[in-house]
């Protein structure tokens, strides 16, 4: 039975442009998963404000971290996708699987991976998100395109998803051999921030669990690295709007440690399977100069886990019940 692996991201924009932006965040700001604000006055604000003045904006920040004709999410993506391939036909030569690498927005949809895949001739799919802490905003958006695109089918494949990976021994475990490879290399900074994607603090009390993967994560890193209390903190980025985001923010937390006298911290990303504008423009970029304008002297950032052998391999761990278990009925 031929099976298809499809390993999903959230997307980005096919180019550093205005053009390309504004048709990125149209789909993607126009997603109820992504904003609840009461549908009208949402579409007003995006058509109106966001897609006009933020989409130039955006298309100059990316143009700063664009890698030739690649985004870093879409590069880094593709390469895990294709080192965890290979890595399967070498461990499994018996099995065949299929893989792509989906966006939940953009190119390449959910819906044209789908298509490939049944072409191709598989009968049983298996859908990972690349969100290791569950939110309804991403993870829940992805079940949600899934689900519409096999309504379309008379004929459903066998099928199943991952929900989330935030606590799994061998992410933490990918997590914890980064920055120790980072501290080899760099040194150890006086403290550790962790650094999460956030989400407004209604989605949480409405039911979001988000808010809970992350602190999970982020003890279970800190216990790994046998960090005290003191030697690491966490945090939450990439707001937008007026609205209450959970806290504490990222870009105020790194500005109260330098104005307290922290002159050397280390700060990475663990929501971010791989680099993005969120981590090379915003935390690289403005929450690193926020540091050094307040008095610090050294924010060393920790890669995303990218490419790497340790991500490979925590994307085969992830995906081995669906690999070996060639005869199971998913739904």
């Amino acid at each position: 039975m031929k099976s298809g692996i499809v390993f999903v991201n959230l997307g980005t924009p096919t180019a550093p442009t205005p053009a390309a932006v504004r048709i990125f965040l149209k789909q993607f700001l126009s997603d109820r998963r992504v904003v609840e604000v009461p549908r009208i006055i949402w579409l007003c604000i995006l058509y109106l404000i966001i897609l006009p003045f933020r989409a130039p904006r955006v298309a100059r920040a990316y143009r700063q971290i664009w890698m030739n004709d690649i985004s870093p999410l879409r590069y880094f993506s593709q390469r895990l996708v294709d080192g965890v391939a290979k890595q399967v036909a070498e461990r499994y030569p018996q099995q065949d699987i299929d893989f792509r690498l989906a966006m939940t927005y953009g190119q390449t949809s959910i819906s044209v991976a789908i298509e490939e895949l049944l072409a191709s001739g598989c009968e049983r799919l298996f859908f990972l998100p690349l969100f290791p802490q569950y939110s309804a905003t991403t993870t829940a958006a992805v079940h949600d395109e899934i689900t519409r695109v096999f309504s379309r089918y008379r004929d459903i494949p066998q099928w199943s998803w991952l929900r989330s990976y935030h606590d799994h021994p061998v992410y933490i475990d990918a997590l914890a051999q980064t920055v120790k490879k980072h501290w080899a290399e760099s040194g150890q900074g006086e403290l550790l921030l962790m650094s999460f994607h956030g989400i407004p603090k209604r989605n949480v009390e409405l039911g979001d669990p988000y808010q809970q993967h992350c602190e999970e994560t982020a003890a279970a890193l800190a216990k790994a690295l046998n960090l005290n209390d003191d030697q690491w903190q966490l945090s939450y980025q990439s707001r937008l709007g007026k609205a209450e985001w959970l806290q504490p923010y990222t870009d105020k937390t790194v500005i109260a440690l330098a104005q307290s006298g922290l002159k050397k911290i280390d700060v990475m990303c663990p929501a971010f399977a791989v680099e993005c504008l969120e981590t090379l423009e915003e935390i690289d970029g403005e929450v690193h100069e926020y540091f050094i304008e307040n008095g610090g002297e050294a924010f060393r950032y920790v890669a995303c886990l990218n490419d790497s052998e340790s991500h490979q391999k925590l994307m085969i761990s992830l995906s081995k019940s669906f690999i070996e278990e060639k005869n199971q009925l998913f739904s």
